[in-house]
């Protein structure tokens, strides 16, 4: 621990491991890299997380913790998510307005859980700087936690969704310790996008976490439904591989580097994975695998811990008593197909999605209600509408049936070059327009009023639990519509209803 300015220029907190120093931001202050547990290296990697030993004096907490990125964030996400080298993984950073004056009333709390696909990305990134909901009133926390096969990669004598177990701890962090950054611990509210949205879901059908928050708010969240049996497939696939074990003394004697590239193989995007850890050469299966695998590598249903998939969780009323937004933008994952229009032309829409399985009644109705789009635009749309569109559309129709407080929005602003695409809502979300890394997902000139719309909603379902427009239920399902004008649409989602099953009972 370094030596830095004086307690009187910097801000001190005192937590439950000890005293923290943070730093003055224009009337905020914001502590950096706090550790919330062990570094998760030696016995500790393959474990449950413990909570920090204590420590003497005054701990600077100025700096970003460590947060190394082992896998290219280009792959996996448009957000900027720095990589900070270093072992001691498991910190929380706090934005807080008010962080030598706590009050009896405390100040409501964001926590933001990062996305990237549960194998890379940061709570470091410029755009989960709280400082707009400081300005706001709203005391923010950013978390990290175990990544890929360390956090969540099955292993015969480990504790499964160890990443999982991760924010347990940082919450029950938030819980012990918010108070004393000017933040009410009983007023919580978890966010994330992508992974990070399918996170705070997986939090919400938990029912060992219900006591940690009293809202939820997930952009872009792809619910857990992956099985024990698929991600110990996966585990013994990687073990096999690597011609060791599946067990911690087995994969421990591989080098960290070595796990990483077999992480890849099995992980692989393409989605199935053949003995050798090679995805399949038809990109028709590489599509169906990408679409049907799911994430391997992320939550997985456990019958323990997570005792059921999110949808099915949410149906048995667990979270029910929690207000829920949940969101998606427009176009998520369209572009990927956007450069094989020409090549797609010719061929009939139905033929390409019955080729990666699509059964007929589906494909009939999909294609009706999308006959203005070419065949790559209505595949791609498909792959956004299957992964994103659908399941959370399933979810609120869910939540709606038995009457849980939910909100929907649609994030359809276009810009000039990626439309309304995967993680477009983040920096609106966090408002902040003027970050150098905005332009390269929306453009020059992003609509300041747009952000001011979403962050202002977002701070008022975060402050009071209504967001501003009517919840959805079985008569209107209303939707929220932010584009430029922001408008509230009956049955916004009707387009998608095709995908979504059946529900009986």
């Amino acid at each position: 621990m370094s030596e830095h300015t004086s307690a009187s220029e910097n801000p001190e907190v005192a937590t439950t491991a000890g005293a923290v120093r943070g730093a003055w931001r224009d009337g905020s202050a914001a502590f950096l890299g706090i550790p919330f547990a062990e570094p998760p290296i030696g016995d500790l990697r393959f474990a449950a997380p413990v909570a920090h030993r204590p420590w003497e004096g005054v701990r600077d907490a100025l700096e970003y913790g460590a947060t190394p990125q082992r896998k290219a964030l280009s792959e996996v996400t448009l957000i900027p998510e720095p990589s900070i080298p270093g072992l001691s993984t498991l910190n929380v950073n706090v934005f807080t307005p008010s962080p030598t004056t706590p009050t009896d009333a405390g100040l409501p709390v964001l926590v933001w859980i990062h996305g990237g696909g549960y194998v890379a990305g940061s709570p470091a990134s410029p755009w989960y700087d709280g400082a707009a909901f400081n300005r706001d009133g709203v005391v923010t926390v950013s978390v990290s936690y175990r990544l890929g096969f360390d956090g969540f990669g099955w292993i015969e004598d480990a504790p499964q969704n160890r990443g999982v177990l991760d924010w347990l701890l940082a919450l029950e962090w938030v819980r012990d310790n918010i108070a004393s950054f000017g933040g009410d611990p009983s007023r919580v509210t978890l966010s994330g996008q992508s992974a990070g949205g399918g996170s705070v879901l997986t939090l919400l059908g938990m029912p060992r976490a219900q006591s940690l928050f009293n809202s939820v708010i997930s952009l872009s969240g792809p619910p857990t439904n992956v099985t024990l049996e698929a991600s110990e497939a996966v585990g013994r696939t990687l073990a096999e591989i690597a011609g060791v074990p599946a067990t911690i003394a087995g994969l421990s004697t591989l080098p960290e580097e070595r796990v990483l590239e077999l992480q890849g193989e099995v992980s692989s995007i393409g989605g199935d994975v053949t003995a050798d850890g090679t995805a399949p050469a038809d990109p028709l299966a590489g599509i169906a695998g990408f679409l049907n695998a799911g994430l391997v590598l992320g939550p997985v249903v456990d019958g323990d811990l997570i005792p059921l998939a999110t949808a099915d969780a949410l149906a048995s009323g667990i979270g029910a008593d929690k207000h829920l937004i949940l969101g998606t933008t427009d176009d998520e994952f369209a572009m990927m197909l956007a450069g094989a229009t020409d090549a797609m032309a010719a061929i009939p829409p139905a033929a390409v999605l019955a080729g990666i399985g699509v059964e007929p009644a589906t494909i009939e109705a999909y294609v009706a209600d999308h006959a203005d789009l070419g065949t790559a635009a209505l595949v791609g749309q498909y792959i956004t509408d299957k992964m994103f569109r659908a399941p959370n559309l399933d979810l609120a129709e869910i939540r709606a049936s038995i009457g849980a407080p939910t909100w929907m929005y649609r994030f359809s602003w276009k810009s000039p070059h990626l439309g309304a695409c995967h993680c477009i809502d983040v920096p609106f979300m966090w408002d902040v327009l003027g970050d150098e890394h905005v332009p390269a997902i929306a453009g020059t000139e992003p609509p300041q009023a747009l952000a001011d719309d979403i962050h202002s909603s977002t701070v008022a379902f975060i402050a009071t639990g209504q967001p501003g427009w009517p919840a959805y239920d079985d008569a209107d399902r209303a939707v929220r519509v932010y584009d430029v004008p922001t408008t509230v649409l009956a049955d916004g989602y009707a387009d998608t209803r095709s995908l979504v099953p059946v529900r009986v009972g």
